[in-house]
């Protein structure tokens, strides 16, 4: 009998589909130990890459000297002020602003009725009774309050969403921890880690004059290792993913420079760069724009070259006695099932988003080519395409390396045995 039979009698397990591996992220299967030879080239491999992106840490990070100075948010005199929804207009018209009342929930103001002014577009249908808003009191600014005993008026600002959100968030971090467990809280933890890189070091590095693209880079490699390994552990799979991410970052950032200049990326459109960059004219909105694209897609990047890494693993422990070409062709086939989903998942993450920028841009005359490529719709479709084409190139390099680290298992009754009874191979 061959050694290919007696490892499907001594208890290899049987895939039912190449599919069944799609999404397993977990440390399963039975795939024998990866040797020593290639465990020391992925661990020099990962721990070179570690410290370049340390190095660039170090080099880009802000001195004390090149740190943003913050602007005052509100005008001498002005104040934010929290109060409650008594009564809400029931209509409005398009010019004029409507007035509600309310009242304050906080000093200087607890208990006191006040009356808000709100623009037509929130009062339309944003504003019921019971809802908690934070409006401007400017009365210090006009003169103090009026001594006849009328109800102060105060301009709105935004809703009050701190007590809604926390709530939500203590839900979702609840669901994570009873459905995905410990996976599940470190992969939290792991985002945490990915967001104070923004903060703490990408943001203020670009603010304090570095090149944007190079900063983005090395955020983006920083944010790999705690994302991945908080996450899923550290094993030769979750190495493997490492890599395959680190060559789609490359890719990203490679499309994202050779096409940004052509089609006209000026990072220029929308409010918000226009006031970013009427308050800090030092800064360069097409690289803004670009590491914005690196950062991007690098949370479907991490995702499918996990499931590849992962499908690799467990089809090797599925088929034993498997060739590498055909783990790969197998595993290759989960893939392009993952880039079909990814591609149209993007595009649809970019429509709801923008959904009244869309609505709007359908109510003018004009070509849908001339649409699509005009503006913040443009912007975003370059986006799209940048991080997919990084994430398709990303999904056969991964697959590449996890078939080539993926080696055979040895039947479960000669794992029981000394090494000196090895198993008869073909």
């Amino acid at each position: 009998m061959s050694a290919g039979k007696r490892a499907r009698r001594d208890g290899a397990p049987a895939p039912d589909s190449a599919h069944a591996a799609v999404h397993s992220h977990g440390a399963g299967g039975h795939a024998a130990p990866v040797g020593r030879r290639a465990r020391n080239v992925l661990a020099a491999l990962t721990v070179g890459l570690l410290l370049v992106t340390l190095l660039g840490v170090v080099m880009l990070w802000p001195g004390p000297g090149e740190q943003t100075d913050s602007s005052d948010f509100l005008a001498p005199g002005v104040e934010i002020v929290p109060v409650t929804v008594t009564a809400a207009a029931e209509t409005t018209e398009l010019e004029e602003m409507a007035v509600i009342e309310a009242v304050g929930r906080a000093a200087p103001i607890e208990g006191e009725a006040v009356t808000v002014q709100v623009p037509p577009e929130i009062a339309a249908d944003g504003i019921h009774v019971g809802d908690r808003l934070r409006v401007l009191d400017v009365a210090a600014v006009e003169g103090g309050a009026d001594e006849s005993g009328a109800a102060q008026v105060m301009y709105y600002f935004d809703h009050d969403r701190a007590l809604p959100l926390g709530i939500l968030l203590i839900a979702y971090l609840l669901l994570v921890a009873l459905v995905a467990r410990g996976s599940g809280l470190r992969a939290m933890a792991g985002l945490a880690a990915g967001v104070a890189i923004v903060l703490w070091f990408m943001l203020p590095a670009i603010f304090a004059g570095q090149n944007a693209v190079l900063v983005a880079l090395v955020a983006a490699s920083a944010m790999i290792f705690p994302c991945v390994y908080f996450a899923h552990g550290i094993s030769v799979r979750t190495t493997t993913a490492v890599l395959g991410t680190f060559g789609g970052i490359a890719v990203t950032v490679l499309v994202a420079l050779a096409a940004g200049r052509p089609t006209g990326m000026t990072g220029a459109d929308g409010e918000a760069a226009q006031v970013l960059y009427s308050a800090h004219p030092h800064l360069s909105l097409p690289t803004v724009f670009l590491a914005g694209v690196i950062i991007s897609g690098l949370g479907a990047l991490n995702d499918v070259t996990i499931t590849q890494a992962s499908s690799a693993w467990e089809l090797r422990a599925a088929m034993p006695n498997a060739s590498r070409l055909r783990i790969f062709t197998a595993t290759m086939r989960i893939g392009r099932d993952h880039i079909a989903s990814t591609v149209y998942t993007l595009a649809y993450a970019y429509i709801g988003s923008a959904l009244p920028l869309l609505m709007y841009a359908s109510t003018i005359n004009r070509s849908l080519w001339d649409t699509l490529t005009s503006g913040e719709i443009a912007a975003e479709i370059f986006r799209t395409l940048v991080a997919s084409i990084g994430l398709v190139l990303a999904i056969p390099l991964t697959t590449a390396i996890a078939a080539m680290l993926a080696v055979r298992a040895a039947p479960a009754g000669a794992r029981r045995r000394t090494g000196s009874e090895r198993p008869a191979t073909r």
